[in-house]
């Protein structure tokens, strides 16, 4: 193994929007084809077996799968900051055991929430008032996706490595290839076999299997510091607690916005199948924007995390404003497309006249708020990158999750329609964004003065 890592993923050096830029690229491509998993199981179901099977693959089921896997990938993020901080300072020893504990916590959290999915999806459906037409299609397809865990988090777990090195190519060539064995897949099982909501579930364990293996034979394949050797597999208890430290509260914020999010969903079911479908063939199209939000927020902390690790706090503010610019710009750019051509779109989910004329409803009113998040994303991820995660998740959790909530359970029955529910992202994108201005700056110059001292 070599201990003498080359620096062609070194983001601590060069020009620094390009570096971001290079570095977010990869990401994008790599989340638009995960993303592409999901919707093109909406896509076929939607298409060719109906609206209600297309609510099952995405809606409620969603929400559940996302409050587990989110919590677990949230944790991850941890392993993702400390491994680039070490690999900014050089400390390949270090490096190589935080990289052997972070695929031994795949596993084992694989392993639980697969069995815990499996047994209680049912009752979670139920208990959020799936429509009835809708839940039997919901417990097959979230039951065989949660068989795919292990390798689901096995491959993020390895993205997230290969990223906070500065790979971001890699991970973006191992999610293509799977996507397409997906695709190929929904077609064959749906079309061809007509297995239906089973197919689309069989397909997606299968293609993240694939990107499971790949990225596994990436990682031993190396001879870089963060090769993995199988035998070494273990968790260590001092890089679990470094893990923890910071990936924890990340985990705990993205629970508590899928718990958010199920309240949503909660009201949506309650309107009917027609607007629980266009939800989520609207949640698809959301995508998007969620996608560029999450590969901005990755290259920012990885960017943070190198710079930061060699104390490079000139090159970590820099690299923050020029991401919150450019990031900014996208999310107009793509609100303006998704405004205008979101017609469109929708034709690809559902033929339904009701379905899409509720669903444009929701997506004229949301997309032109998409600007108001973008602070959230960028200035949390810097932090992150920094090694705080703690006050983010508070903030998180009190000014979006928390205000979320609250507005659900007293603005949404006094006007019980859809446009009064989706107010809810806007308005705690806002004063959440707010608090982590105030919180950032106050942050860096705490860092500034202690450096000074």
């Amino acid at each position: 193994m070599k201990h003498d890592t080359v620096n062609k993923y070194n983001l601590a050096e060069g020009v620094i929007w390009q570096q971001i830029l290079i570095f977010f690229f990869p990401i994008l491509f790599g989340t638009f084809f995960q993303q592409l998993y999901n919707t093109v199981d909406a896509i076929v179901v939607g298409r060719f077996v109906g609206k209600e099977a297309l609510s099952a693959v995405g809606g409620t089921t969603g929400t559940l799968i996302n409050l587990l896997v989110n919590f677990f990938v949230g944790i991850s993020s941890g392993a993702t900051v400390i491994i680039s901080q070490y690999y900014g300072a050089k400390k390949h020893e270090d490096l190589n055991t935080a990289v052997h504990t972070a695929i031994g916590m795949a596993v084992i959290g694989g392993a639980f929430i697969m069995v815990v999915g499996f047994l209680a999806s049912p009752i979670a459906l139920r208990a959020m008032n799936t429509p009835s037409d809708v839940i039997e299609y919901s417990i097959i397809y979230i039951r065989i996706y949660f068989t795919s865990m292990i390798a689901n988090l096995i491959y993020n777990m390895g993205s997230g490595i290969l990223r906070a090195v500065g790979d971001s190519k890699r991970p973006l060539y191992f999610l293509i290839v799977s996507c397409f064995v997906n695709i190929v897949l929904d077609l064959l099982f749906v079309i061809v076999f007509g297995w239906g909501v089973h197919g689309v579930a069989i397909a997606t364990v299968l293609s993240q299997c694939v990107s499971a293996v790949l990225i596994l034979l990436a990682l031993s394949k190396t001879d870089e510091s963060y090769q993995i050797q199988f035998n070494n597999i273990k968790i260590h208890g001092d890089k679990l607690d470094q893990i923890f430290k910071i990936g924890l509260p990340a985990g705990l914020q993205s629970v508590m916005y899928s718990i958010a999010n199920m309240a949503i969903q909660v009201c949506i079911n309650s309107f009917g199948t027609d607007t629980v479908a266009a939800w989520t063939a609207f949640s698809k199209i959301d995508g998007l924007f969620w996608m560029m939000m999450g590969a901005f927020g990755v290259s920012i902390t990885t960017f943070v995390g190198q710079n930061y690790g060699a104390e490079k706090m000139d090159r970590v503010k820099k690299g923050v404003r020029q991401c919150l610019s450019m990031c900014m710009l996208s999310a107009v750019i793509l609100s303006m497309v998704l405004y205008f051509a979101g017609q469109y779109i929708y034709l690809m989910f559902t033929a339904d006249t009701a379905v899409i004329e509720k669903g444009m409803e929701i997506l004229r009113f949301l997309v032109p708020t998409y600007f108001t998040f973008v602070f959230i994303e960028i200035l949390s991820g810097a932090l992150r990158g920094m090694g705080n995660s703690l006050v983010p998740m508070l903030i998180t959790c009190l000014g979006v999750c928390g205000l979320r909530i609250v507005w659900i359970f007293c603005a949404v029955p006094i006007k019980p329609d859809i446009k009064t529910v989706v107010f809810s992202y806007p308005l705690s994108w806002v004063v959440t964004s707010v608090l982590f201005i105030f919180y950032y700056r106050h942050f860096v110059k705490k860092i500034k003065s202690q450096a000074a001292a």
